[in-house]
């Protein structure tokens, strides 16, 4: 079994190093395989570099390097990071430092054991990682997510999410940016009988200084794409892409 890593970057110089290196030092369970895929979204620091030394100092690893010679945003990165994944698993990694690729083991064992979805949770280990506004946006935005999809999730924009690869590539995807997360999350939710599951990762939130890439416009498309993908029809999803199991 492969699982897919696709991580979007735009003028990560300073993490992408690190972020490489973790996920290469991650040791997966059941014989787990990984697939980097890097969508380089127009980035105008020595990101490019960094991505090629790495690939020269592990020719062991599996990894597709997409570049974009303009900015384009995450959301658009993911659909093309999505189409060239080739594993059974996807998961989305952000090129910053916020999330720990340690977590996906634990996300992995839900996956394969009894989940179709699985999010990272940064509040389930009851721990202040955010800001208290930063966790008010995010509990409102979770709140209405949750109201309208009757879901029961804590952690809507979690920036660690993992997909059963048919699942996700059968979607039609649209947003550009950020609203990728609240898009996903709704038109998933109006699958009947997917089984979603959280799990506390680890959180170290960087602040603008450092490079945090997400403004109050984002949270107001949040806002907008939960009303928008949480009504109407549910998109017509091939049975048997629901019902199929992850092999081990």
């Amino acid at each position: 079994m492969k699982l897919s890593i696709i991580i979007p970057v735009y003028d990560e110089a300073a993490t992408i190093g690190q972020v490489l290196n973790s996920i290469a030092a991650v040791q997966l369970d059941r014989g787990i395989k990984k697939e980097l895929i890097i969508v380089n979204d127009g980035s105008t620091d020595k990101t490019d570099d960094i991505v090629a030394a790495f690939r020269r100092d592990h020719p062991e690893l599996e990894l597709k390097y997409q570049v974009y010679d303009v900015n384009r945003g995450k959301g658009c990165c993911i659909r093309e990071g999505i189409a060239l994944a080739a594993g059974e698993i996807i998961v989305i990694q952000d090129a910053d430092l916020e999330y720990d690729p340690n977590d996906y083991r634990p996300m992995l064992e839900c996956m394969v054991a009894k989940a179709d979805v699985v999010y990272g949770s940064r509040f389930l280990s009851g721990k202040r990682v955010t800001t208290p506004m930063h966790r008010f946006v995010n509990w409102g935005l979770t709140f209405l997510m949750n109201r309208f999809t009757k879901l029961h999730l804590t952690d809507v924009h979690t920036g660690l999410k993992m997909f059963r690869a048919p699942l996700l590539k059968s979607l039609r995807l649209e947003e550009q940016r950020f609203g990728f997360c609240p898009e996903v999350t709704a038109k998933l939710a109006k699958i009947p009988e997917l089984r979603w599951t959280e799990v506390p990762v680890s959180y170290r939130r960087r602040d603008y200084a450092e490079g945090k890439k997400i403004r109050f416009k984002d949270g107001l498309r949040a806002l907008y794409c939960i009303l928008k993908y949480s009504r109407g029809r549910a998109q017509k999803i091939d049975p048997e892409i629901t019902k199929a199991p992850v092999a081990e």
